[in-house]
């Protein structure tokens, strides 16, 4: 099978650059099963990271462009590369292929995993929307609470060892205060950093990295031929029904 990871940023054209963009490739590679081939791309539009709810909107056109340009190119499945899945619903509308939003597949996973999860984020202001992913998802109730450790996402990589003491810290308190029995990393970034078995070894508890869900969860959807119902994403009815030509009036 053949997965695409979209990254709804011009990555490659940032700070982070081409290297990293390969990196994170490589790194979905090792974990994919054999006879599944990642591939990675990013979008010439949008934010160099995502940070807020306008961020989000910003990535959007783009990544649906993207998104539909993969199946086009015979992609199985593509993942959003953001915890925010900017554009999921709107992509399912557009392509039949499965469209993975690691949020939504982290929360859902999190949710079976134990009675309550707290999500380990970067900044304060992301909090509200990260709650608002938990009520979309129908796992609200089993949410703990959503914990910042301050940093923002470009700064993440910087220093990591000061990034994963932060996730620690932040996943003490949300087991000590909160009473979560599970974490996830609510940041790409945070998930590529290979930090979530070093933080579930010091907290005892399982900590999901978020790129490693949702190739999973493509590789579940694609391996069973299932894909999201067309009845709860319906085609856009101002869009023609693809492979049909367009009738002009």
């Amino acid at each position: 099978m053949k997965i695409l990871y979209l990254v709804p940023g011009p990555m490659s054209r940032g700070e982070m650059g081409r290297k990293e963009v390969e990196r994170r490739r490589e790194v979905l590679q090792s974990m994919a099963f054999p006879g599944t081939e990642v591939s990675i791309r990013d979008v010439a539009d949008g934010p160099p990271s995502i940070e807020s709810a306008y961020d989000e909107l910003m990535a959007v056109p783009a990544t649906l462009d993207g998104i539909m340009q993969a199946e086009k190119d015979g992609f199985d499945a593509v993942i959003i590369g953001c915890f925010g899945d900017p554009g999921l619903e709107a992509a399912r509308e557009l392509v039949s292929i499965p469209v993975i939003g690691p949020g939504e597949s982290s929360l859902l996973l999190a949710a079976g995993l134990g009675h309550r999860f707290s999500v380990v984020t970067i900044l304060d202001n992301v909090i509200a929307s990260q709650e608002h992913q938990a009520h979309k998802a129908g796992v609200l109730d089993k949410l703990a609470s959503v914990e910042a450790i301050g940093i923002p996402v470009l700064d993440l990589m910087r220093d990591r060892e000061r990034t994963l003491q932060g996730v620690i810290e932040a996943g003490r308190r949300a087991i000590e205060q909160r009473r979560a029995d599970t974490l996830m990393l609510g940041c790409m970034t945070l998930s590529f950093m290979g930090i979530g078995a070093e933080a579930s070894n010091v907290l005892g508890v399982p900590v999901l990295e978020a790129n490693a869900v949702a190739l999973k969860a493509a590789e579940a959807q694609v391996s069973i031929g299932i894909s999201h119902s067309p009845l709860a994403f319906p085609r856009p009815p101002k869009l023609p029904v693809p492979n049909t030509p367009e009738v002009v009036s």
